[in-house]
């Protein structure tokens, strides 16, 4: 995949640490000019100065559930670097909660934060997309999206809603050069899946290490998804080559999931 995105303009949101900054240094490292999505400065600075200034750009205080602040992000982000080429929606929050538990406050902002905000982000790039003809739209699901966990019901739903858009979107652009998919990873090493090691910890009293192998129990290998492996697939769906491939839930979870 080395230059496969060459001098595009990839816009990740979600993007200052964990799946996204993964995601970020991939298309980086393909060519891509990358705008560098999300709310808090110092993560995404951080890992502007690591993948070099001068092709990536920050955009703080982006709120993918504020249509304002998207409107505006999206705006300075191709004042930068032009018309939006490739969109990864990574932004997203798993609070967990038994569903007798879980208060309309906490429900709203899951569907927002993951749902909304993929909406927001997608409505606001699409235009640039269809004014070339040319496009890739990657949403990072989750096997939440394709399956059933108990204590997650909001995120459950939210992600089953992501793939349906996705499937939407794939069929509304298929003549447009658009192509629309989701990658769906299992449990993966981020700071969404130590949240909920901590969880685990707070609730039962095992060890970090027995509530990471509980996690990682799942996985028919046996192990947590590395942010690379995501990152790998999506660089690849974002690229070229799979122009056929459209409206596809693509797991990620070592055999978790079988089908999408």
């Amino acid at each position: 995949m080395d230059q496969a995105l060459k001098d595009q303009h990839v816009l990740v949101t979600g993007a200052g640490t964990g799946i996204g900054a993964a995601v970020a240094e991939a298309c980086a490292m393909a060519g891509a000019r990358v705008t560098l999505a999300g709310r808090r400065p110092d993560p995404l600075l951080t890992l502007q100065r690591s993948l070099g200034e001068g092709r990536v750009h920050a955009a703080a205080d982006f709120d993918v559930t504020d249509e304002v602040k998207v409107r505006a992000g999206i705006a300075a982000a191709r004042g930068v670097f032009g018309p939006i080429d490739i969109l990864v929606n990574n932004a997203g929050e798993a609070p967990s909660a038994p569903f007798a538990k879980t208060d309309l406050k906490t429900w709203n902002s899951v569907l927002a934060v993951n749902l909304t905000g993929t909406f927001l982000v997608t409505r606001e790039v699409v235009p640039d997309m269809l004014a070339k003809h040319a496009g890739r739209i990657v949403n990072v699901a989750s096997t939440a999206g394709l399956t059933g966990y108990a204590y997650v019901s909001a995120y459950v739903a939210a992600k089953h809603a992501v793939v349906g858009l996705t499937r939407s979107l794939a069929l509304e652009f298929a003549r447009a050069g658009i192509t629309v998919n989701a990658v769906c990873p299992g449990y993966t090493e981020t700071p969404m899946l130590e949240r909920a090691v901590d969880t685990i910890v707070t609730k039962t009293k095992r060890s970090r290490d027995d509530a990471r192998a509980a996690l990682a129990v799942s996985n028919p290998q046996g192990r947590l998804v590395t942010p690379l492996e995501v990152a790998q697939t999506v660089l690849w769906l974002a690229s070229a080559a799979p122009s056929s491939i459209t409206g596809q839930a693509i797991v990620v979870a070592g055999g978790e999931v079988l089908a999408g």
